[in-house]
């Protein structure tokens, strides 16, 4: 089974050529000035994340004009658009545009809407070496009015030299409010783009995989333990998101390694 995959990022739609999730699907979308792409949503509910560039959006007898503004995903937080299950829906390019195309099945009957870069919660997770920065987009976490039936979507910036996802942690047994089931995918840029970074994937059946992080690659999980590190002068970006029965997190860390999240407190009281 593959768990690691590079996309391809040619003109139109670039799908994952591999997927071992039942559950979630990613594909980037390319567009030029002027380009159009259209499309059905079928029976899965879509969060169009904008990497860079602007677009319009037309879906169920509405339309978003301009959405996005940010040139690149390390230059501010995202627009995105929450494009329900059973709609047809266009988008429209106004210069060069990037986008992700996140997607799991629902039967949620909600009508599309934007989410502004306002409505995006932003923050840092661990300390010291192991402190990386997030924005949440489509999460439970201070959004009660951003609705939807599986997705979970954010973005994490991990500094030069630093771990993300750390400690490692899964999230593959239903087992609340301790641990929860669900599929999750990164997907990978780097800055400068010509850098790297790399990820660890394993799993408790012998499965384990290190994997060079570099622009437009994806890490996909079924189940098992994950974490990042960037190499020193580069800053790493993931857009992640999970999907499973329901919208409640909680992950389990991995033991040999989840005392370090109980260091935290007093890393940040010295400053860390």
């Amino acid at each position: 089974m593959e768990y690691f995959t590079s996309l391809e990022t040619g003109p139109g739609l670039n799908a994952l050529p591999t997927n071992p999730c039942k559950i979630l699907d990613f594909s980037l979308l390319k567009l030029a000035a002027g380009e159009q792409f259209s499309a059905q949503t079928g029976e899965r509910e879509v969060l169009a994340v904008i990497l860079g560039g602007k677009a319009t959006f037309e879906a169920a007898g509405k339309q978003f004009d301009s959405v996005g503004g940010r040139p690149n995903v390390f230059a501010g937080k995202p627009h995105s658009v929450y494009l329900p299950a059973g709609v047809e829906y266009a988008i429209t390019a106004e210069g060069a545009v990037d986008i992700a195309l996140t997607s799991a099945p629902s039967d949620l009957d909600v009508e599309p809407y934007v989410i502004a870069p306002p409505q995006v919660t932003s923050g840092a997770w661990g300390a010291a070496n192991f402190k990386r920065y997030f924005h949440q987009i489509l999460t439970l976490a201070g959004q009660p009015d951003l609705p939807a039936r599986r997705l979970i979507v954010g973005e994490t910036f991990t500094p030069s030299g630093n771990w993300s996802t750390y400690p490692p942690h899964r999230h593959e047994v239903e087992n609340l409010p301790h641990e929860a089931f669900h599929e999750e995918i990164y997907f990978f840029k780097v800055s400068p783009p010509d850098g790297f970074g790399i990820c660890r994937y394993y799993n408790d059946h012998g499965v384990e995989e290190n994997f060079t992080i570099r622009d437009n690659t994806a890490l996909m999980v079924p189940s098992g333990y994950h974490s990042v590190v960037s190499a020193p002068g580069y800053t790493t970006y993931y857009l992640w998101f999970l999907g499973g029965e329901h919208r409640v997190q909680a992950v389990a860390d991995d033991p040999a390694t989840g005392w370090v999240s109980r260091t935290v407190p007093m890393l940040k009281e010295l400053g860390g």
